[in-house]
C-alpha cells in the first residue's frame, strides 16, 4: 500500500520519509543517543576519577615535601641535642616534628611511616615526661630513623630490614618502658585533641582565662598579682579586674579577697604552662582556661563577636535577657550595665576580649598577606625563562625607539625598560635562598664522619643569611661534601696527635658564606695538619704531573691536589684514597662559572675558597665586537679597557703581551682565536680581565658597552667547546657568545708551558 511521504523535523533534524521509515529512524536515533549518553557518563566518570587521582597525587606531593621539612627540622634538633641533651624545648620540637609526620601520613596512606614514626614518638613522649634521659644512643637511633623515613617517603615499598633493626635497637635500649614487638603494632591514628595540640611547633594560641580566687586566698600567703604577672610574661596579655563584689568599706575584711580577674592571653606556650601558673591555687579557687583562637583553627574563629555574644558565651548573662535589649539601637554594653544584668567590670572585660580578637584578626590578615606560598621549582624556572625573553624583547624595543624620531615611543621604551629591570630583579630574588638551608646536612655529615673516623670535630657555620641562586646551591652540594670529607680525613688529626701537638682535642671545621661584589665566597677552613708540600710534590713527580726539576711555588704545588686521580692517601678507606673528589670539586665549580682557591700552612690548617656568581640566569656583561661577531665578557671580571696601537705590537716583537703600569699581561686576539674574517682596525682595544688574582687581556675591534645578558645554555652538540660558557640573544636577534674567562686563562697557561 502506498504510504504518503511526510516532512518532519525532530530535535532539529529534517526527515522526509514515509511514516514507517521515520519510526525506524527515530528508534535508531534513540538507541544511538542512549549509547552516546552511556559513553559520555563513562567519560565523565573517568574524568572525575582522573581529577580525583590528580588531586590525591598533588596532596601526596605536598605531604612528602612538608614531611621532608619536618625531617630536616628533626635532624637539626638532634644535632643540637648532642650538645644540650637536657633542653626540654628541643625534645618537644623533636616530638612535635614526628607527631606531625605521623598525623599527616595517616591521611595519605603512608601506614608504614605512621607505624614506624609512632614507635619513635613513643620514646620521646617518655623523654618529655622525664622517665627516660636523652642519650647519645637515642640520638644516633633517631638519626637512623630519620634516614629511613626519608627513604620511605620516596618509596612506600622500601626495605623493612632497616626499620626492624631500629625498632629492635630501641626495644633493647628501652625494653622496660616499651612493648616488645612494636613492628606488629597496628597503625595508630592521632586523636583530634592530639592533632590540635601538636599540629604545628610553637603555634600561637589565644586563651580566655577567668580567675575567681577563694575568699581566704590571702590566708596562706598567696599574692594573686604574682600569678597575673606570670601570665603577662608568657605573651600578649590583657587583664581586667572584676571589683563588683567588693563590699562597703566598713564591711571589708582585710584578710579576704573579693576581686576576680579576666585575662586574654596570646602565647606560644602550651596549655599546661598556663595551668602550672595556678597549680597551687587550683584546688581552692575557680580557674577556667579556654582556647578561643589558634593558628591551626584560624578559619573557624569568629573574630567579629558582639559584646552580647561574648557575655553569653562566658555565662555572664543568658540569651533571653540579651534578646530583650537587641531591639534597641543604643550600645548594648551601656544598656546591660544600666539594667543591672551585667556589671561594669564584666562589660569592660568583654570589651577587652572583643578588642583582642579584632587585633588578632588584623595581625593575622597582615601576616597571611605577607606569608610565603609553595611554588614548584619548574614553574619558577619557567618564570625566569620568560623574564629572560622579556628582557631580550625590551632590548629590541629600546634599540628601535632610539633610532626613531617618535618621542612617545622613546618614552614608552624607557618605561618598559624600568619595569623590566624591576621585574628581573624581583624574579631573580625569588630564586635566591639563604645558604643556611644547606648547613644542617653538613652538620650531620661532620657528625657521622667524626664517629666513623673516631675523631672529635666541631662544625662552625657563619653567614647563613647569605643568599645564593637556588640552582647554584643545588649544584654546590657535592663539591662541599668532597671538601668537608677531605678536611676530616686528611686535615683533622686524631685526638692523640692533636694533644701531642699542643692543640685542643676537638678539631674545628668552619663553613662560611659572604658577599664579594657580584659573587659569593664560600670558605671551608680547618685547623688540622695542613698540606704537606713535599709529599704532594713527590706524588706529582711520581704520577708524571710535573718534572723533577720543575720550579713551583707552594701555592702552585697545593693546586696539584685538584688534578684527576691525585691522592696522598697511603690506603683506600670508605672516606677517601681513590683520587676522586677534589678534581670533581674544581670541575663542578668551573661549570658554575666560579673559581677555587686554596691556602694552607703546615701544622695550622687549610682554607679552600669557592668564588661563585650570585645567579646563573642573568648577568651584567661587557659587549664587545670583532668584525661582524659579538661577544660578552662577564662585567664582574673586567678590570679596565686600554688601546692597542701598532707601535705597541712592534715593541713586543709580535708577542701577545702588553705592559700596563710596569706589569706584563698576556692577551688573546679573538679574531685569531675564532678565525673571524675581515681587517682589524688600526687601533684595537684590549679588555683586561682578572680571575684568581691572575690577569688576561682580550683584543677586540670595539668595546660597545655594558649589556644586560640573559644566559642561554648551548646544546649538547657544543658540550666539548670549553672556551664558551653560553650565549645570549642580541636586540637585533643575532647571537653573542659569552666568554669563559677561567677557561681562556687556562688555555694561555697551557700554551705557555708548551712553548717552554
Amino acid at each position: 500500500m502506498y504510504q504518503k511521504s511526510s516532512y518532519l523535523i525532530v530535535d532539529g533534524r529534517s526527515y522526509n520519509f514515509t511514516i514507517s521509515k521515520f519510526l525506524v529512524q527515530v528508534k535508531t536515533d534513540i538507541v544511538a543517543a542512549e549509547m552516546e549518553n552511556k559513553k559520555e557518563t563513562k567519560r565523565k566518570g573517568r574524568s572525575q576519577e582522573d581529577r580525583n587521582a590528580n588531586v590525591y597525587r598533588e596532596n601526596v606531593a605536598i605531604f612528602q615535601e612538608e614531611a621532608r621539612e619536618r625531617l630536616n627540622e628533626l635532624e637539626a634538633v638532634m644535632l643540637e641535642l648532642e650538645s644540650r641533651p637536657d633542653d626540654s624545648d628541643l625534645v618537644n620540637r623533636a616530638f612535635r616534628a614526628m607527631h606531625t609526620i605521623k598525623g599527616s601520613g595517616a591521611m595519605f596512606g603512608f601506614d608504614d611511616i605512621v607505624s614506624f614514626t609512632h614507635d619513635i614518638e613513643s620514646i620521646y613522649d617518655l623523654v618529655r615526661e622525664g622517665q627516660i634521659e636523652m642519650t647519645p644512643e637515642l640520638i644516633a637511633l633517631t638519626l637512623q630513623a630519620h634516614d629511613q623515613i626519608h627513604k620511605m617517603l620516596g618509596n612506600q615499598d622500601a626495605e623493612t630490614e632497616a626499620e626492624n633493626s631500629i625498632r629492635e635497637a630501641l626495644s633493647r635500649a628501652f625494653q622496660s618502658f616499651l612493648f616488645v614487638g612494636a613492628a606488629e603494632e597496628q597503625t595508630v591514628e592521632p586523636t583530634a585533641a592530639e592533632s590540635t595540640q601538636f599540629e604545628e611547633p610553637n603555634e600561637t594560641r589565644t586563651y580566655r582565662i577567668r580567675f575567681f580566687p577563694a575568699t581566704d586566698l590571702f590566708a596562706d600567703g598567696t599574692n594573686p598579682i604574682i600569678l597575673l604577672n606570670e601570665l603577662k610574661e608568657m605573651g600578649d596579655c590583657q587583664i581586667t579586674a572584676n571589683t563588683e563584689k567588693i563590699p562597703d568599706l566598713d564591711e571589708i575584711d582585710p584578710e579576704s579577697c573579693y576581686t576576680s580577674w579576666d585575662a586574654i592571653l596570646t602565647t606560644r606556650h602550651p596549655l599546661n604552662f598556663i595551668e602550672d601558673v595556678f597549680i597551687f591555687v587550683d584546688d581552692s579557687s575557680d580557674v577556667t582556661i579556654e582556647m578561643i583562637e589558634s593558628d591551626h583553627a584560624f578559619e573557624t574563629v569568629a573574630f567579629d563577636k558582639k559584646i552580647g555574644e561574648i557575655l553569653v558565651e562566658r555565662g555572664d548573662i543568658n540569651e533571653k535577657d540579651l534578646e530583650g535589649f537587641l531591639k534597641n539601637q543604643e550600645p548594648i554594653g551601656e544598656k546591660l550595665a544600666a539594667a543591672g544584668i551585667a556589671s561594669v567590670p564584666q562589660i569592660q572585660s568583654a570589651l577587652a576580649e572583643q578588642k583582642a580578637l579584632r587585633q588578632l584578626k588584623e595581625s593575622k590578615e597582615q601576616r597571611d598577606t605577607l606569608s610565603s606560598i609553595r611554588v614548584p621549582s619548574d614553574k619558577l624556572d619557567k618564570l625566569v625563562d620568560l623574564v629572560g625573553e622579556l628582557v631580550t624583547g625590551q632590548a629590541r624595543l629600546t634599540q628601535i625607539a632610539n633610532t626613531s624620531d617618535n618621542i612617545s615611543l622613546v618614552s614608552i621604551a624607557e618605561e618598559i625598560e624600568r619595569l623590566t629591570a624591576e621585574l628581573r630583579d624581583n624574579t631573580m630574588s625569588v630564586r635566591m635562598l639563604n645558604f643556611d638551608t644547606t648547613f644542617n646536612k653538613f652538620k650531620r655529615l661532620v657528625r657521622d664522619l667524626s664517629h666513623e673516623l673516631n675523631r672529635e670535630v666541631i662544625l662552625k657555620t657563619v653567614g647563613g643569611d647569605t643568599e645564593l641562586d637556588k640552582k647554584v646551591i643545588e649544584q654546590l652540594n657535592d663539591p662541599l661534601v668532597h671538601i668537608i670529607r677531605n678536611s676530616l680525613d686528611h686535615g683533622i688529626e686524631s685526638v692523640e696527635d692533636r694533644m701531642a701537638m699542643g692543640k685542643s682535642k676537638e678539631g674545628t671545621i668552619e663553613l662560611s658564606a659572604s658577599y664579594s661584589g657580584a659573587h659569593v665566597l664560600i670558605l671551608v677552613r680547618d685547623d688540622g695538619i695542613g698540606l704537606d708540600t713535599d709529599t704532594i710534590r713527590s706524588k706529582a713527580i711520581e704520577r708524571g704531573l710535573i718534572s723533577a726539576d720543575a720550579k713551583l711555588t707552594d701555592h702552585e704545588i697545593h693546586f696539584l691536589i685538584f688534578e684527576a686521580g691525585f691522592t696522598t692517601a697511603k690506603t683506600v678507606t670508605n672516606v677517601s684514597g681513590r683520587g676522586v673528589g677534589m678534581d670533581v670539586v674544581k670541575k663542578a665549580i668551573e661549570a658554575l662559572r666560579g673559581s677555587v682557591d686554596i691556602k694552607s700552612i703546615k701544622g695550622e690548617g687549610t682554607s679552600i675558597t669557592l668564588k661563585l656568581p650570585l645567579t646563573l640566569a642573568i648577568i651584567d656583561g661587557l659587549l664587545i665586537n670583532v668584525g661582524s661577531e659579538h661577544f660578552v665578557i662577564p662585567l664582574s671580571s673586567v678590570k679596565e679597557c686600554i688601546e692597542l696601537t701598532p707601535e705597541d705590537v712592534a715593541a713586543r716583537h709580535g708577542r701577545h703581551l702588553t705592559n700596563i703600569r710596569g706589569k706584563i699581561i698576556p692577551y688573546i686576539r679573538l679574531r685569531e682565536q675564532y678565525h673571524i674574517d675581515g681587517e682589524a682596525p688600526e687601533i684595537e682595544q684590549i679588555v683586561i680581565t682578572e680571575i684568581e688574582n691572575q690577569q688576561i687581556g682580550f683584543v677586540v675591534d670595539h668595546v660597545i658597552g655594558q649589556h644586560q645578558t640573559v644566559i642561554k645554555h648551548l646544546s649538547e652538540v657544543y658540550k666539548k667547546v670549553e672556551l664558551i660558557s653560553g650565549a645570549t640573544i642580541m636586540a637585533d636577534g643575532t647571537v653573542a657568545l659569552i666568554l669563559d674567562i677561567n677557561k681562556h686563562l687556562q688555555y694561555v697557561e697551557k700554551e705557555s708551558l708548551e712553548q717552554v
